[in-house]
């Protein structure tokens, strides 16, 4: 008996959580771009729905190209036969970039087809994992993130910085569709915060005015170093190393002379 009401609290108090989190009272709320959500009709049924549309017809006629058919099957190849399906999220992301960022549902089941997978299975990867946009997305998409370190190293700057000199807001495209921008959670660089993630490249330590300067790069058709803007190596210290700071000693080092 004290299992199951132990049990049975713990039941209730989950429920209450997520009543109070569905009220909108729980957390902070995370802007996502169109992209992110996917589809139409808002946050709750966008996963859900697929919205057509003339370029995102369930009709439209899809395949990979001949360089992209030969990636596609060097990647199965890398899995033990009769699991070709664990090549589900490398062939779609090869499939978004062949696409100019973003998948069509087209693409989604021409994925499932060269698989051998049912399309839902298909459908619950790319919808699952927010690295697969399911709605267009400009030539360079800004994610900034605001996780707790970034947002502790003033990503706040960075978004508004962000917002300014493009002109748009979270989860908007600017008209000449080269720019989309969005927030993010933690991608992975906390060391070096604030950072964001533009297309496949980071861009760490920043600070307002290396945003400004790495999005006017951008506009110009210039290609912003990535990495760390204080020329940081990895993730060291920010005031230098405090170890490793001479070369190491070479073999035998320590060792007796009879051994």
């Amino acid at each position: 008996h004290y299992f199951i009401q132990s049990n049975l609290r713990m039941l209730a108090s989950h429920l209450r959580k997520l009543a109070f989190l569905s009220a909108g009272l729980g957390s902070r709320s995370l802007n996502t771009t169109k992209a992110v959500l996917g589809g139409g009709g808002g946050p709750h049924n966008a996963l859900l729905t697929h919205v057509e549309e003339e370029e995102n017809r369930a009709d439209m006629h899809w395949e990979f190209t001949d360089d992209n058919r030969l990636r596609a099957d060097g990647i199965i190849a890398q899995y033990p036969a009769g699991h070709q399906q664990a090549a589900a999220i490398p062939l779609l992301d090869l499939a978004q970039r062949q696409h100019g960022g973003w998948l069509p549902l087209a693409a989604m089941n021409y994925v499932a087809n060269y698989l051998d997978m049912a399309p839902m299975r298909i459908y619950e990867v790319a919808t699952f994992y927010t690295m697969f946009n399911r709605t267009p997305v400009g030539k360079y998409h800004v994610q900034i993130c605001t996780t707790t370190p970034c947002m502790l190293r003033d990503s706040d700057s960075i978004v508004k910085a962000c917002k300014e000199n493009l002109g748009i807001g979270m989860g908007e495209t600017t008209p000449d569709k080269m720019f989309t921008l969005c927030e993010v959670e933690c991608l992975g660089a906390c060391v070096n915060a604030p950072m964001v993630q533009i297309n496949d490249a980071y861009y760490e330590d920043l600070t307002e005015s290396d945003m400004r300067e790495i999005l006017d790069d951008l506009k110009a058709g210039r290609t912003p170093k990535p990495g760390s803007r204080i020329d940081r190596f990895a993730s060291e210290p920010i005031t230098g190393l405090t170890s490793l700071t001479e070369p190491p000693t070479g073999p035998g080092f320590g060792v007796r002379e009879d051994l």
